[in-house]
């Protein structure tokens, strides 16, 4: 699998990922499958907490018991399944990006070696990953949550006013619905900018805020394409998960337990953690369709920009050109008579 580097159309992007992910499936999910199943062990041990409690499952009053157990989900969801999720997520998503850089080389990965070599960067990697969510997600979410308390000022302001309250909604409404909508535009196009940090900071080894700027330089021009494959992974997803949930359920209705009435809160639980146990599985088999692509969409365009075939070719033939200094050197002034007799 070791070909010639040129640049490619995004059916040759997509049957490469294709190739490269059946050449070393066990590698690929392996390395996937660890981030999913520490996610979902901690998402199924809040909703048992929850379930415990009672929160939305019967109609009688909390006791202080359930109380507690709500304080204790939420603390769990804050202190630990968030942090963890963002962790494991940040390494796995580098892990991938390893794998993918060294397969097509024929390189030997393992899950091991793939984890070992993002675990000396954690940091660096975890960075990024909050870098990416912070601008494409949290900032246009601060600003829609500022534009709801604009919102609310200006109407009670109205209210004062004597306006009638309903005009007041209907411009606000719709003014509210195009921000939000510019909103989620934003996050999406700033994904596509932000979509190949992950594999430039693997493969080039710089910080995050450098690998932010470098995927903004080289996503100029591919947008599109890369757009194409989120929304072709997305339909993957679906198809996945569908396939996965809906035999489960049918066969898990098909038990004469699950239609007792004395267990339907219990089979309610089940269902919802089969149902979020498939989408987890989907997610693990469609992440590293996005590692591969993202990661060729990368070299694709460091070789349609940067002619960066053209580079390997001279590094495997063993012409290095050395790099001219950085500040030329004056020739030495002549001594005089003087300094000579001294």
């Amino acid at each position: 699998m070791n070909e010639p580097l040129r640049p490619m159309n995004l059916g040759e992007i997509l049957d490469r990922t294709a190739l490269l992910y059946r050449s070393r499936f066990l590698v690929f999910i392996g390395i996937s499958l660890i981030p999913t199943v520490v996610i979902l062990v901690l998402a199924c041990g809040f909703f048992l907490l929850l379930s415990y409690a009672g929160l939305g499952m019967n109609a009688a009053p909390p006791t202080q018991s359930a109380d507690t157990l709500a304080v204790l989900s939420i603390l769990v969801l804050f202190l630990v399944a968030m942090p963890a999720y963002l962790v494991m997520t940040a390494l796995g998503t580098a892990a991938i990006n390893q794998a993918s850089a060294r397969v097509p080389q024929e390189e030997g990965i393992s899950i091991y070696d793939a984890y070992k070599a993002v675990w000396q960067l954690k940091w660096r990697y975890l960075w990024l990953y909050l870098l990416q969510v912070l601008i494409a997600w949290v900032a246009p979410f601060a600003v829609w949550a500022g534009l709801q308390v604009l919102t609310i000022y200006l109407a009670i302001v109205a209210q004062d006013a004597g306006m009638q309250n309903l005009a007041f909604k209907a411009v606000f409404g719709s003014a509210e619905a195009l921000v939000g909508a510019s909103l989620i535009a934003y996050g999406l196009w700033i994904t596509m900018r932000l979509s190949l940090a992950f594999p430039a900071c693997a493969a080039e080894r710089i910080g995050a805020w450098a690998a932010v700027r470098r995927s903004i330089t080289l996503s100029n021009g591919t947008k599109g394409r890369i757009f194409v494959v989120y929304l072709l992974g997305a339909a993957l997803h679906i198809l996945l998960s569908m396939g996965i949930t809906i035999p489960l359920v049918i066969a898990m209705y098909l038990f004469p337990w699950f239609n007792d009435p004395q267990h339907s809160q219990t089979a309610g639980v089940i269902v919802l953690l089969v149902l979020y146990g498939s989408a987890f599985a989907a997610h693990a088999f469609t992440r590293p369709v996005y590692g591969i692509a993202l990661t060729l969409f990368y070299y694709d365009q460091r070789i349609r920009q940067e002619g960066y075939d053209i580079e390997r070719m001279m590094e495997t033939a063993g012409m290095h050109a050395p790099s001219p200094p950085l500040i030329a050197e004056e020739p030495a002034a002549p001594e005089s008579p003087q300094e000579a007799g001294a």
